[in-house]
């Protein structure tokens, strides 16, 4: 059973950012401030990358937990709330990102994405693998 209101969690849900998250802006300082320039959510990039280096065809991506269903099999479970409607979401999300890292990765592009958790506590260690994916 939801602990809020509908009006409450509106509210609570419409404050979710599609760009520009803690996350995101966490790693774009890191590369910022080790020198490396990059574009952010472009649109005329397939899956519109969080990161995109265009030039060396990188595009990176920083995936919530939750959103993006990370351990789904055992997460899912814990979903009380409208579950109806949670499930098939993530799990439409989950699919859709398998079919962007495969549509970018045919196109030639190298792929990389990133837990919030990761990020958050590996910042440095996720940095370094972008930084040597852009070679």
């Amino acid at each position: 059973m939801d602990n809020h209101t509908p009006e409450q969690r509106h509210k609570n849900m419409k404050a979710v950012k599609s760009s520009g998250s803690k996350i995101e802006t966490m790693l774009q300082k890191e590369l910022w401030h080790r020198g490396l320039r990059y574009r952010k959510n472009v649109k005329c990039i397939y899956g519109k990358p969080d990161i995109a280096f265009i030039g060396k065809r990188v595009a990176v991506f920083c995936d919530s937990e939750f959103f993006h269903g990370y351990d789904w099999e055992n997460k899912q479970k814990e979903i009380k709330s409208n579950r109806d409607f949670w499930i098939p979401k993530i799990e439409r999300n989950i699919q859709r990102d398998i079919e962007v890292t495969e549509k970018l990765t045919a196109d030639g592009w190298i792929v990389l994405r990133f837990w919030g958790n990761d990020i958050k506590s590996n910042l440095k260690e996720c940095a370094d693998i972008i930084e040597k994916a852009l070679g």
